[in-house]
């Protein structure tokens, strides 16, 4: 008696099931670029691969390309894991000072799985500045909150390096003088953000820190067990 091909197993079917959905979202990134013109840039990135989540891209909004980094708003949704939600038409400052309106989809598999996101960039510095002219002109002033400036980029290094600095300013003390407490504290925020899930991030948050990897270790060790 013959037997045909054995059934792939539960994870190489999944694997193979987001390979498939990956790749028939990929064409149309182009699609919708051009749909939207030159001020939109479509990304689909795998969640798999953090340091090169950039499987397809069309446009040039970020200035990133394919097989570059996820920024730190995929970085949330890499730690939100299977209950990572749609982050829906946020705003958000390049370094370059572009001002980003962007959309992102998490994609998922079958079994409910986010495994990556499908995101729409669309650059409205162009439309920010004729809006604030026209209210200028007709004495309207709206009070805005200015939208956080993210780091997008091919070098997941840089989009780190950018979370640790961020969260370090906002504490009133350097490390040497922060308390274990506020150590944690720190630790426990940057494994929130995902930071952790990206090979070789404690080493490099150690030296951004100016402390011994073990010391990281140690820290990252103790925030999760309490």
């Amino acid at each position: 008696m013959t037997h045909g091909p054995a059934a792939p197993s539960g994870e190489a079917a999944a694997r193979a099931e987001q390979d498939a959905i990956i790749g028939a979202l990929s064409p149309v990134v182009d699609g919708i670029a051009a749909t939207f013109g030159s001020f939109c840039e479509v990304v689909v990135h795998d969640f798999r691969r953090p340091e090169h989540s950039v499987v397809a891209l069309a446009g040039s909004v970020t200035g990133r390309g394919v097989g570059g980094s996820m920024s730190e708003i995929g970085m949330k949704l890499l730690a939100a894991g299977d209950e990572a939600r749609d982050e829906l038409n946020y705003l958000t400052r390049t370094r370059d000072g572009k001002l980003v309106k962007s959309s992102t989809m998490v994609l998922r598999d079958s079994r409910g799985t986010a495994f990556g996101a499908l995101c729409v960039n669309l650059d409205v510095t162009a439309v920010h500045q004729v809006h604030e002219l026209v209210g200028g002109l007709a004495g309207v002033t709206a009070d805005t909150v200015a939208p956080p400036t993210t780091t997008f980029g091919d070098d997941i290094t840089a989009v780190l390096d950018s979370i640790v600095d961020a969260r370090q300013l906002r504490r009133p003390r350097p490390w040497p003088q922060l308390t274990r407490e506020e150590r944690l504290e720190l630790f426990r925020d940057l494994d929130r953000q995902g930071v952790f899930a990206v090979r070789g991030a404690v080493q490099q948050v150690a030296a951004r820190l100016g402390i011994s990897r073990a010391s990281a270790y140690n820290y990252l060790s103790a925030t999760r067990a309490g």
